[in-house]
């Protein structure tokens, strides 16, 4: 679709500077802006791009001083950045307005599928399954028998939903995440193979809820994995069976979380963390990368890291004396060497 700059300006309570008139269909980078896109400038690092892109339209803060002539038409706007993410949000809203059920997919004659449906071709959506309004159910995603979902949900290309698993309203879930596959369950037997234990419990997402491309959250054993409202998940995170997170929560891409463990509300968990199971995590809790968390948290709103982890102000100073052990080994190795010069000249 082609918007003129005085639309934009409008949509923006902006200020137009040069032609209203000029229409765009593709954004782009200020130093890559090619003729018919919209960029934006809001860091002073790139404003030496404004004077040389071809970008036929450029917003600009209202109170930019311009020092050569500029090329395209600009918008002047109270904060460039933030217009700038209003237009991503209204291009992204536009390019996904998929609509219909394309075929050939598979709807069970007992599921239920709310109004202004988008289900692509090829997926598969399973017996008593009950979906909300306005979801749109992206090719070769697969809905298991009794999943619940709610109203403008988004499963991407290749979502797999497990059966009995219940998700809110305004989730999205990217390509590949897999929403209640077993949790990791076995009982060992004295001739040291293993019993797998039925895993029969299901996982819950609250509303508002992002979940990461490869992301796995596994079914509880009993009961539920339960993800909070507003819980933001990377790519590449494994959440295990009866796990709790709380609302608010973001985890990194490549964190790990074992069964059973309760996080609190509004934590942050970096990315390669490894948290063990079976213990809780405070309310306001920040891990930095790659630490090792293996018992619980009391105290909320603290930041740690290391592994086995520690006060992140310890973490920083113990991982500065690591740098400098050899420098200390050499010095040691020195001084022995001089005592035992001093030893033999009988001192």
């Amino acid at each position: 679709m082609q918007f003129t700059a005085q639309e934009i300006s409008l949509l923006l309570n902006g200020t137009v500077e040069g032609d209203a008139f000029v229409k765009v269909d593709k954004l782009a980078k200020i130093e890559e802006g090619e003729a018919g896109s919209l960029t934006f400038l809001a860091n002073p690092k790139y404003e030496q791009f404004l004077y040389t892109t071809n970008a036929s339209v450029v917003i600009i803060n209202q109170d930019l001083q311009l020092t050569a002539p500029v090329k395209g038409t600009l918008i002047r706007v109270e904060n460039a950045y933030s217009a700038f993410t209003v237009l991503l949000e209204q291009y992204n809203t536009l390019k996904l307005n998929k609509k219909g059920i394309e075929e050939p997919c598979f709807i069970h004659p007992t599921a239920q599928v709310g109004a202004d449906p988008y289900i692509g071709a090829f997926a598969y959506i399973g017996t008593n399954v009950k979906i909300g309004d306005h979801c749109k159910i992206y090719p070769n995603v697969n809905i298991g028998d009794n999943v619940t979902i709610g109203n403008n949900v988004t499963l991407f290309s290749g979502a797999t939903i497990y059966f009995d698993c219940v998700i809110g309203n305004n989730v999205i879930i990217h390509s590949g995440a897999v929403i209640g596959s077993d949790g990791f369950g076995f009982a060992p037997n004295p001739d040291g193979t293993y019993t797998k234990i039925a895993q029969i419990g299901n996982v819950v997402i609250g509303d508002d809820v992002e979940v990461g491309a490869n992301t796995a959250i596994d079914r509880a054993t009993m009961g539920s994995t339960v993800i909070g409202k507003g819980v933001k998940i990377d790519n590449l995170v494994q959440i295990a069976h009866n796990v709790e997170v709380s609302e608010h929560t973001v985890i990194a891409g490549q964190a790990g979380i074992s069964g059973s463990t309760k996080i609190g509300k509004n934590a942050v968990i970096g990315g390669q963390v490894g948290i063990s199971g079976h213990i809780n995590i405070a309310n306001g809790t920040q891990l930095s990368a790659q630490s090792g968390i293996n018992s619980s948290i009391t105290e909320e709103g603290k930041v740690w890291g290391g592994t086995p982890y520690m006060s992140y102000k310890d973490y920083l100073r113990a991982h500065s004396k690591l740098r400098k052990l050899p420098e200390l080994d050499r010095k040691v190795y020195e001084l022995e060497k001089l005592i035992e010069e001093l030893r033999k000249k009988g001192h």
